[in-house]
């Protein structure tokens, strides 16, 4: 069973995305901070983060310089409902997916499930 964290500051999208996730059968954890979320993300077996961008003391940019350095291979999905050069930075980093919020679940599952794909080698 693949394991996703969130990390978001509002508790309504935390309980929504915990409910919506762990009913598509992932294994799901989430916090309501970067620090928290940068610990957990760090120590934990996790496949996916999926970061809000925006949230008190740190960004989303924060959270992913620091997990990068201890988790290069986890794979990231973030989240904001403000336009602006966060997201822009975030991407010239990676190839990260980014959602802008409000957004359809179905569109994150679709987004998931492309990330969390079994890799075929033969």
């Amino acid at each position: 069973m693949k394991k996703i964290l969130i990390i978001d500051d509002s508790a309504v999208m935390r309980n929504l995305l915990l409910d919506y996730l762990a009913d598509l059968k992932f294994d799901v954890d989430a916090c309501g901070d970067a620090e928290e979320g940068i610990s957990k993300a760090v120590t934990g077996d996790y496949d996916l983060c999926i970061c809000d961008m925006h949230m008190p003391k740190a960004s989303g940019l924060d959270v992913l310089r620091q997990v990068r350095e201890a988790r290069p291979e986890l794979q990231f999905v973030f989240t904001d409902s403000l336009p602006d050069q966060l997201s822009e930075k975030v991407q010239k980093l990676g190839t990260f997916q980014y959602l802008h919020k409000p957004f359809e679940l179905e569109q994150l599952r679709k987004i998931i499930v492309g990330l969390l794909k079994p890799v075929r080698t033969q």
